[in-house]
């Protein structure tokens, strides 16, 4: 599960340094990946968003393939994914 905390915490650090190694550095408990936001299907929504990057749920970490959700409850890792109009 990720709180809305947590996402705000990272979306925080994102500002700092939005590489996924970075973010991994700072947040042990949570995985990460990166991409561009055009590489992210239009049916997820972000679950944060700050400037240059938005963020979004990714379950799976825990040795299945990873996918993007909305849910939450579910949620293991975080997509960071660039902003191209922030860039």
């Amino acid at each position: 599960m990720i709180t809305p905390s947590q996402l705000a915490m990272v979306g925080e650090a994102a500002l700092l340094d939005g590489r996924a190694g970075s973010l991994r550095k700072r947040f042990p408990d949570l995985h990460f990946s990166e991409c561009s936001e055009d590489d992210v299907s239009p049916r997820y929504q972000p679950a944060f968003s700050v400037t240059g990057y938005d963020l979004f749920l990714i379950t799976g970490a825990t040795g299945h393939c990873l996918e993007l959700t909305n849910n939450a409850e579910i949620a293991t890792g975080i997509l960071v994914a660039s902003k191209a109009d922030d860039a």
